[in-house]
This record gives structure tokens, C-alpha cells and sequence, in this order.
């Protein structure tokens, strides 16, 4: 079964690293799945089928935070000692939060917009730039591994959790005026 001990990048046998290699990562899900997925296990007594569901719940979290960026930074800066509270630590870089009242306000122009598909190609290219650019960023800062770098990687992540909420709701807004 799955040592529940292991940190995620133990348990998918990767390095602890930024960058992972996903067809690797999804290759060991699968693996991992097969070997716990409860089916496995319905001719088993009920602590097995429940050890066995509780397994597969384990990897699926493990998977589903090593396959995007922005859960593994999160992630490997909990493997340095960083908890972070994305919920209530809202401070902030000044210029940062205009440049995001900027978008949105951009974004809700959008709508008005008689052919918006070059303004949204624009604005997604944008937030793609910077996206990478912020993970660069964490990057540089995570390897330093000082105690003030990680303090400045934890605001890298915190920029880098509103370019992807910005991205998912400029998506949405995508779906939207191209469904009307």
C-alpha cells in the first residue's frame, strides 16, 4: 500500500523540485491508482476497502497539488517550514494590486467591446508573461532557500495565486462572449 509518511515527491519518486516532468508524474498516477484504487479491494473486509479508499484519496491530493504550479509552490514552501494562509495574509505590493485593479477593470470593458477576441488574446498572452515570469521568480528564490528568500517566494506565490484566478476568470469571460 501507500506509506502516508512520505511527502508527495517521495511518494510519485520525484526530486523535490519547481519543475517536475508531467508525463512522468501522470505515468506514477496511474500506477499508484492501480495498486490502491478501492475496486481493488471490494472482496476485502471493510478496514481494507477503507484503508484502500483513504489511499487512493491520498494520492489523488498528492497528484492533483505536483501537477500545477501554483499548489506545488505552495506545496514546496511547506517542505521548507513556510505555512502560508492564502485566506487572511492579503498583504500586498501597492503597485501590484493597481496593476490588478487595472485588469479587471480592462475585463469588464471587454464586455462592451464590439470584437473583444483581440483584446482577450492580448490580455491572456499578458497574464501567460507573467504567470511564467512569477514562476521563474519563485524559482531563483526557493533554490536560495534563505530565510528571506522564502519570505519573498511566499509574496511570489500570493502574486502568483491572483494571475490565476485573473486567468481562469478571463477564461470564463472568453466562454461567455463567445458563446453570445
Amino acid at each position: 500500500m501507500v506509506d502516508l509518511t512520505l511527502n508527495y515527491f517521495e511518494l510519485f519518486q520525484i526530486p523535490v523540485a519547481c519543475d517536475i516532468e508531467q508525463k512522468l508524474l501522470a505515468r506514477t498516477y496511474r500506477e499508484l491508482q492501480k495498486a490502491v484504487h478501492p475496486d481493488r479491494f471490494a472482496g476485502e473486509g471493510s478496514r481494507q476497502q477503507r484503508l484502500s479508499a483513504q489511499y487512493a484519496a491520498h494520492v489523488n491530493e498528492a497528484y492533483d497539488t505536483l501537477k500545477s504550479p501554483l499548489p506545488r509552490m505552495v506545496y514546496l514552501l511547506k517542505l521548507s517550514g513556510r505555512e502560508l494562509d492564502m485566506e487572511n495574509n492579503t498583504i500586498m505590493d501597492p503597485a501590484f494590486l493597481m496593476e490588478q485593479m487595472e485588469l479587471r477593470e480592462a475585463m469588464a470593458e471587454l464586455r462592451q467591446e464590439a470584437n473583444p477576441e483581440a483584446t482577450l488574446d492580448t490580455m491572456m498572452e499578458r497574464l501567460e508573461k507573467e504567470t511564467a515570469a512569477y514562476q521563474d521568480q519563485f524559482k531563483s528564490l526557493w533554490l536560495g532557500g534563505t530565510e528571506e528568500a522564502l519570505q519573498q517566494a511566499e509574496a511570489v506565490v500570493r502574486k502568483m495565486q491572483f494571475m490565476v484566478k485573473l486567468t481562469a476568470e478571463l477564461e470564463q469571460l472568453e466562454s461567455e462572449l463567445l458563446d453570445i
